[in-house]
């Protein structure tokens, strides 16, 4: 309980604060480039990422892989900005992502979405830059498409891009998202999709439909490529607080077996 008091009264606050947000981001995206710098990294479909470099486009990217795709976006000086959420970890993402030239647009489906929606279609079609988005972010459910990123493309007209990498050398994080750490000297694969439109008048259900359909590419995408390299299946449907409950239940259980012994 006292670990948790001050998890909630101090430690959270100190990292909450901008300076201390900065001074890890910092570090952290220099140790992306140099780890890239180690890799062998093979980019599919490079014509689509050099098309739409300075046109609006939707690049959707899963909460746990996006550490390729910002080094590689920022390499081929995609003007682009990043949805992400106003907490804390959101925030600390935002600066990160800053580092590789990305603004950040704050907001999700569930706080803020109308401001998003208005600030991303903005972006689409007047400052004419990509957006970046996670659409199981920012807490899950995992590797599943939320509805931003298909009233985005709708409204704009402007196509959705499915991007994921794998790497030969994998850390995944003990995370909902499961997110994946390429490791130096490791050979990754990212692979960018087709674009994908969304027609501007598309209602219900055709709309859910091609939601699914978007999403079931954009798994595919994943499962294809972690094949390549034997990985870890990653769970569908976990959220952020499902896996904090799953957690504490088995360190409880874990717990209860030492005192057994």
């Amino acid at each position: 309980m006292a670990r948790s008091k001050f998890r909630k009264f101090v430690l959270d606050p100190f990292l909450g604060l901008d300076i201390v947000q900065w001074i890890f981001a910092v570090p952290v995206s220099i140790i992306m480039w140099l780890i890239f710098a180690t890799c062998c990294t093979h980019v599919r479909n490079k014509k689509v990422l050099k098309e739409y470099r300075k046109k609006p486009a939707i690049f959707v990217v899963w909460h746990g892989r996006t550490m390729i795709p910002s080094v590689v976006m920022a390499l081929y000086r995609i003007r682009s900005c990043a949805v992400t959420s106003r907490n804390k970890d959101g925030r600390l993402m935002a600066k990160i992502q800053h580092m590789f030239g990305a603004k950040a647009i704050y907001g999700s489906t569930s706080n803020g979405a109308v401001s998003v929606l208005r600030q991303g279609v903005r972006v689409l079609n007047k400052e004419k830059r990509c957006i970046v988005m996670c659409p199981d972010g920012p807490s899950g459910p995992s590797l599943r498409l939320q509805d931003g990123a298909m009233f985005f493309a709708k409204m704009a007209n402007a196509p959705i891009i499915p991007v994921c990498f794998a790497s030969s050398k994998s850390w995944f994080q003990t995370r909902w998202d499961r997110y994946l750490i390429a490791l130096p000297f490791s050979k990754n694969i990212m692979d960018v999709g087709e674009p994908i439109f969304v027609k501007s008048k598309i209602k219900t259900p055709a709309f859910e439909q091609e939601r699914q359909k978007i999403e079931k590419i954009c798994v595919k995408q994943m499962r294809d490529l972690d094949k390549i390299f034997n990985l870890m299946q990653v769970e569908a449907d976990l959220t952020a607080s499902e896996f904090k409950h799953k957690m504490r239940e088995a360190k409880k259980l874990e717990k209860l077996a030492k005192e057994k012994k």
